[in-house]
């Protein structure tokens, strides 16, 4: 996937100074009631309709594994892994995020896909102190009544999660 880091060049009225503004590019989508985005870099497909296979003697947020062209990938119930009580998988919009992380495939069940955006990377919000969702690491607010939270990747594939 090509970098998903942009610089934006802007001039001023007179033309002639340059601002350099950072940009990435963002996959938004809904678990929980909650809005997520997934840096683009990570994603590799969006899938439905896709067999699961479970496994025995696993966390129950790891729903199970698929074959995705002949590679196997775990897949990870979101709402689970944030302790909210899990959906069923036959609804309409339910699918599965694919993601590359560090070489490591991982597939992500999530209510439903929104958009794709462009966020500054200065207007990126640290989480607060005294948030204890180790997932997230950072908030984008698009406008005034809609925050989305950033998902920590490196998070989602730590060897404890994946355990």
């Amino acid at each position: 996937m090509a970098e998903d880091t942009k610089i934006v060049v802007d001039e001023d009225l007179d033309g002639t100074a340059e601002v350099e503004v950072e940009k990435e590019r963002f996959l938004t989508f809904r678990s929980a009631d909650l809005t997520f985005a997934v840096n683009t870099k990570y994603v590799i497909e969006i899938i439905t309709n896709h067999a699961i296979t479970t496994l025995p003697m696993v966390p129950n947020y790891i729903k199970g594994i698929i074959n995705l062209r002949g590679q196997i990938i775990p897949i990870v119930d979101i709402r689970l892994r944030l302790g909210k009580p899990s959906v069923d998988m036959e609804g309409s919009d339910i699918c599965i995020i694919v993601l590359d992380i560090d070489s490591i495939s991982v597939g992500i069940v999530v209510d439903s896909v929104s958009q794709v955006v462009d966020s500054e990377l200065s207007k990126i919000s640290p989480v607060p102190v005294n948030n204890q969702q180790e997932l997230v690491n950072g908030m984008i607010s698009l406008d005034v009544n809609n925050v989305v939270l950033l998902l920590d990747c490196q998070q989602l594939v730590d060897s404890q999660m994946m355990a």
